[in-house]
């Protein structure tokens, strides 16, 4: 007979845990990562807690700081709800920075060649149209190459993030560009800008109505449950009579038109240009604000504020304490690591070897 030693630990699928637990996890992520944090800050001779209080205070105790957080989590929080659907779908979008792109790209063309011919109000729904088109329109491209032969979408996604920014990258020293010679696109005209509402561009308006909307669609509404079903299982979904190559090409549409409307926010509501970088990595970074809150659309909210004070924070940090940015970088770095982590031990747990368990037969 056989014998094998029992591992000292072993891995164990959680089948049930309580919410409330899950969520003291992650709070119990956040402050370990906060403790963590401390030690690069203690390398450099800073005071860790003078840092922390830095950080909240340049992120939020101060109305134009406040502003300027609510700036950058705005399309954090966009794109975040954008992907949600696919990542539900277990169709990995990685493109959402190349649809941001697209979206922003579309937009543009009517704020610099339609200004004069149609009023601001009119000016601003074409822009946002367009946006939706152009997002939805190039991230049909690789759902309909999944659909009709299996396409890595990953991959797929991922290199059409670059063809799009090469697209921006031609056209500012190009058809596009302004002053000749500078590789720059003229700034945008008033009436192709978003109005603001209490300092900050009315997207923010926009983005937390599609919170709710969002959450409807995911939990409530026939679609949501078709992606709900392929995400579980493509052969359940076929059995059961549903397209699975035409949910995920619909399912991709309307992530992509939705990181289009990204795009048209961060050109006609911050940047009032539009530039090969447009996208800044929020396609990547709404990717963890997705999986932190567990494609949870109010979840997103919360995350995308803690990423926004981050980095906002991070910046101050930098410009009052001297701090270098490569230590930000690293306490940003892991935060983001621990908040990730976190979901391995709600989702197993560790079974260590007792005595009499040594040997199994």
């Amino acid at each position: 007979m056989s014998e094998k030693r029992t591992p000292f630990v072993r891995l164990a699928k959680r089948t049930d845990i309580d919410p409330k637990k899950a969520w003291l996890i992650r709070v119990a992520s956040i402050v370990v990562a906060l403790i963590l944090g401390c030690i690069p800050m203690l390398f450099t001779g800073t005071n860790p807690i003078e840092a922390y209080s830095v950080i909240v205070q340049g992120s939020l105790l101060r109305p134009v700081y406040f502003r300027q957080t609510v700036k950058i989590a705005i399309p954090l929080l966009g794109c975040a709800l954008a992907i949600a659907p696919c990542f539900k779908m277990r169709f990995w979008n990685i493109g959402a920075e190349g649809q941001i792109t697209m979206g922003a790209m579309c937009a543009t063309y009517f704020a610099l060649y339609w200004v004069d011919k149609v009023p601001s109000a009119v000016l601003l729904v074409i822009m946002f149209l367009a946006s939706l088109v152009g997002g939805g329109l190039w991230a049909l491209i690789p759902a309909f190459f999944k659909a009709k032969w299996n396409t890595n979408e990953t991959l797929f996604t991922l290199m059409m993030n670059y063809i799009a920014i090469g697209i921006v990258a031609w056209l500012q020293g190009g058809p596009w560009e302004g002053r000749k010679g500078s590789q720059l696109i003229p700034m945008f005209d008033d009436a192709a800008r978003l109005p603001n509402l209490f300092g900050v561009h009315i997207g923010w308006i926009f983005v937390l109505v599609l919170v709710v909307l969002m959450h409807i669609y995911m939990n409530k509404t026939k679609q949501g449950y078709e992606i709900a079903v392929i995400g579980d299982s493509q052969n359940t979904a076929r059995y059961a009579g549903m397209n699975v190559g035409a949910i995920i090409m619909r399912t991709m549409f309307i992530s992509g038109a939705i990181s289009g409307f990204v795009g048209f926010m961060t050109v006609s509501g911050a940047n009032y240009t539009l530039y090969s970088g447009v996208a800044d990595n929020v396609g990547f970074t709404a990717i963890t604000v997705a999986w932190l809150s567990q494609l949870n659309a109010f979840a997103m909210i919360f995350i995308s504020m803690l990423l926004a004070v981050i980095s906002k924070g991070a910046n101050t940090l930098q410009t009052r304490l001297q701090v270098p940015a490569s230590i930000s970088d690293i306490i940003t770095g892991i935060l983001l690591f621990a908040m990730l982590s976190c979901e391995f031990f709600i989702n197993y747990r560790l079974i260590f070897r007792k005595k009499g368990e040594e040997v199994e037969a």
